[in-house]
Formats: C-alpha cells, structure tokens, sequence
C-alpha cells in the first residue's frame, strides 16, 4: 500500500471557535472549512500545557513535557531526543519543517529529522522576518504568512515525486502583536465583532483568574492597540473600543492563514495529490477571544485547552465526519507513524487516532485527560502554576502556586485552591463548584483519577491542600 504524504498545517494562538467550522460567531474561514467538509472535525482535541514551546515539543517528540524538558516558554528542546520527523525521515520520508519553531536556536536546539529547514527565529516577526535556513540567517521580504506559503510551495516543488512527504507548515500567525496584511487591513472595518457572553467575568470564587493579567481593559499594551485610547469613553466602553482593536486584528491575521491554507489545497489538486495526502489543521493550543474578559492563554479553561483539529485523508476519512471522542497533542506522533506504517516508539507517551479517523471509537478509549501547566508567575501575564483532570462532564484544577524550579517563573507562592466545574450545566466555567457538599463525591473520585493519570504519564503531584 502507498504510504500517505503528510502535510502538517498549525498555526499559532489560533483558537478553535475563530473557525466556521467549528460554528463561530465571529468569522468565516472557508478554505480551513474545506478541509473539515472533506475530512473530519475533532471536536474534542484538548492541548496538556496550553502554551506555545511546551506545546510543540509534545507534537514532536509525543511525550508530556514533563519527559520532554520543555516545561516553559524559557526551555529548549534537544534534537537529540527522538521526535517522529526523525522516524519518518529514517523510514524513507522526505522532511520539511519550515516556519515557527520556537524551541531554540544553534546546536542541540535546531530542527533534526528534517532534510529542509527554514524557521523564524523565536517568535519571528510578521513582516520582512529574518529566518535561519538550514542553519543560515536570511532575511526574506513580504508578509510571514506569505513567506511561509510560499518556502512550502517550492519545496513541494522540488521533491522527489516518487517517495513521500512530510511537510509541517508552522505559521507565526496569529500570535500577538497581531500585525495583519495590507490585503486584510480594512476587513471588519465597518462591523462590530459580538463580545463573548463571559465579555464581563467578575472571577468570583476563582482566584487565580482574578489575579491574571492579560484582561481586555487593562491589560493591552499600545503595541497590540496601535492607536491611542479615544478620550472621555467610560470603562465599559473603552473596554468595548480595545476589544473592537484587538479582535478585528486577530482575525485579519486569520484570513490571511485561511487563503493561504487555500493555495495549498490547491496546489496538492492541480498536482494530483489530494488523494494520497493526509492534511493536517491545528494550533499549538487554544485561545481567549475576549472570553472571561481576556487574551492570551494558559489556563485549563476551555477557550485555552481546546485546539481546532481538521483532518483529510480521502483513503481513510469520510467526508464531513466529526468526533467527538477525547484527543490530545501528545497522541499526533504515534497517529503520524501509524499511518505511515511506521513503528511507535515505547517512549511516546500517545496513542494513535487513526482507529477514530476511520469511524470507530475503542471500547477503551481515554475519556479523561491530565493537564499541567508549569510557567508559574511569568513577568507578564502571571498566570499560578496548576495541573487538573478533565472528564467528558467534569474538571478539576489544583492551583498549587509554585515555580518548582521551572525556568521562566517567579520563586514566590501564591493561594493553594481547587477548582471544579460541572461543563454540562456550566459549559463557560462560571461557578465553582469545589466545597459545594453536593459534588463531594465527584471531588473524591476526580481526585483518584488525577492520581492515577499522573502516575500513568509518570509525573508527580505536589502536596495539596482542602
């Protein structure tokens, strides 16, 4: 049997429900619908550390950050450890990474397992971004999106038609400061993107999200506004007027992501690869679009955890399919070289979706996922370092507070404090529910599976408190 070429498309901050495919409120992405019309939707696709590096290096390599060393945003991955390019590459693949890497820079930080590398430095700049190829600083003009289209584009190109690919087409966009293209600069213009319906969270019984800092109305730098504040507008509506600059930004990086993504699918149907190319849509997590009043990510909240997952593989998938079965980063890897008929290593830590792209959900299934994330207290936007369960009904976080050593957060402790949220009766994660009698048994048991999670994916918890 052939084996599949695999075109990996992510972006960055690109959050789930900025999709049509998904029903947004707020957009149209028609190209990335086309891949969801023609394949199948995750509806269930959940990051275990919503943030940029830690989040890569879990594709990567299929293993917890915990195993993998990248914990934070201030960690590097070492290409020596075994990631799944590396495997494919040895199996007779031929490999491209080209885009944002942002797991480090110079020896045993580049990219391995590639035959072809071109990456943005960091997070890479949006226009005329400096980038290292092959190792060699270039500096190319045009917009990132573009440029990254365009460097995929010619490597298609010049493969060698007869053996199979692997692509990953990784875009800056949208990652702040959100810096569109000249082409989308005006869309939205003449609209008013809907707020959220938690636009106006007041956190009540939820501390650490009242101790965040990346709130609409306070918290948008003069960078990400690009033009000064209106004066004499009340709270609420300054607070309006910064979501109108932020949001209509945010999405014109999108559409440029979008037509992008449209030249590729076109470019695999003029060249008759449509057939035989599985297609990959995601982002390296997810992201708050004015949700509980803020931007940004890293919390275990729902906006944060979910990250759009789009697949196309016509031998596989059926048309316009969707599943609703729970699916992580750190199962990509193993479902890579699974389609590839290649080995899965002992040491990643997934499992292959490939039973749940063809249609069928095994009896034993994950129906709960472990979450951690660790950038305790980071300079800027001071998110508490927390870890929880989350179950097809319920979530459980525990805030423990602490840097633990990680690099990149602040040495100070802050409020020890659970969290539990019903997300069939409270889907927006509004009430919290911990030391309500009622849910003391649902507490007890989400514990012993926190527990058991952890020593599943051979991490440690830290001391907690009632």
């Amino acid at each position: 049997m052939t084996r599949p070429n695999i075109l990996f498309i992510m972006s960055d901050d690109h959050a789930a429900h900025a999709i049509s495919a998904y029903g947004s409120r707020i957009n149209a992405t028609p190209n990335l619908d086309r891949i969801a019309h023609e394949g199948m939707r995750f509806d269930n696709c959940f990051c275990t550390n919503s943030i940029c590096a830690p989040s890569r290096a879990t594709i990567l390599t299929g293993m917890y950050n915990h195993e993998n060393g990248v914990r934070t945003l201030a960690d590097k991955l070492d290409g020596r450890l075994l990631n799944f390019p590396q495997l494919l590459r040895s199996s007779g693949y031929q490999t491209a990474m080209i885009g944002k890497w942002h797991l480090g820079h110079g020896w045993p930080n580049d990219p391995t397992g590639f035959d072809y590398w071109n990456v943005l430095p960091g997070q890479g700049e949006y226009f005329d971004p400096p980038m290292y190829e092959m190792g060699h600083e270039v500096q190319i003009p045009g917009y990132a999106t573009d440029i990254i289209t365009d460097l995929s584009l010619n490597w298609l190109e010049q493969r060698d038609p007869n053996r199979p690919f692997l692509l990953m087409c990784h875009h800056k966009a949208p990652h702040r400061p959100w810096r569109p293209d000249e082409k989308h600069q005006q869309l939205y213009e003449d609209v008013d993107i809907p707020v959220p319906e938690t636009f106006d969270d007041d956190y009540h019984t939820r501390m650490a999200a009242e101790a965040a800092r990346m709130r609409i109305d306070r918290d948008l730098t003069p960078e990400d506004l690009k033009a000064p504040v209106p004066e004499g507008l009340s709270p609420e509506a300054e607070k309006a007027w910064k979501y109108q600059r932020y949001i209509k930004d945010y999405l014109r990086c999108v559409a440029s992501i979008d037509d992008n993504v449209g030249r590729i699918l076109d470019y695999l149907d003029a060249n008759g690869l449509t057939e035989n190319t599985m297609v990959i849509y995601t982002s390296d997590q997810g992201f708050f679009l004015g949700d509980h009043g803020w931007f940004d990510k890293r919390f275990m909240y729902e906006e944060s955890l979910r990250m759009p997952f789009l697949v196309r593989y016509p031998k596989e998938i059926a048309p316009g399919s969707r599943c609703s079965a729970m699916a992580l980063n750190v199962d990509f890897a193993p479902t890579f070289l699974d389609l590839a008929g290649v080995a899965i290593p002992e040491t990643f830590q997934g499992r292959s979706l490939r039973p749940l792209l063809q249609g069928t959900i095994p009896t034993d299934w994950q129906t709960a996922m472990y979450y951690r994330y660790w950038m305790h207290l980071d300079s800027i936007h001071r998110v508490w370092a927390h870890y929880g369960v989350r179950t097809e009904r319920y979530k459980l976080i525990y805030y423990y507070g602490e840097a633990l050593g990680s690099t990149g957060s602040e040495d100070r402790s802050t409020p020890k404090t659970w969290e539990l949220f019903d997300l069939h009766d409270d889907p927006q994660e509004l009430h919290n529910l911990y030391g309500d009698p009622t849910y003391q048994h649902i507490v007890t048991e989400l514990k012993t599976q926190l527990s058991t999670l952890q020593t599943r994916v051979h991490d440690v918890s830290v001391d907690a408190v009632d």
